[in-house]
């Protein structure tokens, strides 16, 4: 196995945050830095330890959903003392890590858990994750508006990918849209609907994939159902 992907396994960081990690010297694979980036290492023989402390390959998976309320940061720890989604979860004995980023004003769905596989397909681009917002905007967007969005528009020089938006409510003064991306840029859908001229003052994210936020209240969190964590290893390919 890789030694990025064993750090992300035993829900350490993602790949990408392993390789940081490993990058930085601070990983040891039977008492040596690895010389290269794709060392392999056997789970059942070498011994890896992070900062001097043993590395355990985790065998109990933990999957579980928040609904973020805002003023949270999705982080693990803040040295600023700022509030993180972490508080909201002390009830749950692994170590575990959420999966990607909601923004500190966002509220909604956020997955958490120490399967790095997974946390990683779930939020790499390349793999097309669907999620899905509801969008609170002032006044109401055209039709021309909304289908620029949907096919794509320049943000910091590249095109956003194909979205799905959908008005869900519209009066004089606000409207609801229904909004579903497949990749998760910062801070994505309020910039885009910046771009066509309208302020975002509400964004809740409903969906990552096929799990649903439902009924879950702010604040609250649960552990995923044996069929939705099969429902969201199969469309990551992770079965």
């Amino acid at each position: 196995m890789r030694l990025n992907k064993f750090l992300a396994e035993a829900g350490i960081a993602s790949r990408r945050g392993s390789d940081e990690i490993i990058r930085a010297g601070r990983v040891t694979v039977n008492g040596n830095k690895p010389e290269e980036m794709g060392a392999l290492v056997d789970p059942e023989s070498d011994e890896v330890k992070l900062d001097g402390r043993m590395v355990i390959l985790r065998r109990h998976a933990v999957y579980c959903m928040l609904n973020k309320p805002v003023g949270y940061l999705t982080t693990v720890t803040d040295p600023h003392g700022r509030k993180t989604v972490m508080e909201l979860l002390k009830d749950i004995p692994e170590r575990i890590y959420p999966v990607g980023r909601l923004d500190f004003d966002t509220d909604g769905l956020l997955l958490i858990t120490n399967d790095g596989a997974l946390s990683n397909t779930l939020t790499h681009p390349r793999y097309q994750i669907e999620k899905e917002y509801r969008v609170e905007v002032r006044g109401i967007p055209s039709p021309d508006q909304l289908s620029s969005l949907e096919r794509g528009i320049l943000l910091d020089g590249r095109l956003t990918g194909p979205a799905k938006i959908h008005i869900d409510s519209a009066s004089r003064r606000k409207t609801s849209l229904l909004v579903t991306v497949k990749e998760g840029r910062k801070r994505q859908i309020r910039l885009m609907f910046r771009h066509i001229g309208f302020e975002v003052y509400g964004l809740t994210r409903l969906r990552v994939g096929p799990i649903h936020l439902g009924s879950l209240k702010g604040s609250c969190w649960r552990y995923l159902t044996d069929n939705e964590i099969r429902e969201l290893r199969s469309v990551a390919g992770t079965a």
